[in-house]
């Protein structure tokens, strides 16, 4: 059996937190994802900070990121993880509503592993989130020593 890996989920909105949630629980895909609510608290966690410092020191499978939160945006969130030596190897997948080409481009310029604008129907975000959770958490291969 693959080993189940953490997923790092960075969103404001309670309602697609709990629809990400169930979507990955009901392929099994994570032994554990942990939520944050803004960009700060998400930093937080990746440099183990604050009431993150006790965390494991694993790098998570993916971080899926909201770009629209308070406090620090999701596009500096992605700016600070790709530059750092100990980050910049976990993949970093944009699930936003926002259709800005502006975000787009910009993501992809800071080194976005993949962007996804939420589907509004209900079921297809379900499924978005599915396939997103089965790639990055069990098909995709990270380079060794980045997620434990």
């Amino acid at each position: 059996m693959t080993e189940l890996k953490r997923i790092l989920l960075a969103e404001d909105s309670d309602k697609d937190v709990e629809l990400t949630l169930a979507s990955l629980a009901e392929k099994n895909l994570a032994n554990e994802v942990d939520v944050v609510h803004d960009g700060e608290e998400a930093l937080d966690y990746l440099y183990r900070r604050g009431k993150y410092q006790n965390r494991p020191e694993c790098n998570p499978a993916v971080v899926l990121l909201d770009i629209k939160m308070p406090k620090v945006d999701g596009l500096e969130v992605l700016r600070q993880i790709k530059a750092d030596s100990q980050l910049k190897t976990v993949p970093v997948v944009i699930l936003t509503s926002s259709r800005e080409e502006r975000d787009l481009i910009e993501s992809y310029r800071l080194g976005v592993n993949a962007y996804v604008i939420k589907p509004v129907d209900f079921h297809q975000f379900v499924d978005a989130v599915k396939e997103l959770g089965v790639f990055w958490a069990i098909i995709n291969r990270p380079p060794p020593g980045s997620v434990r």
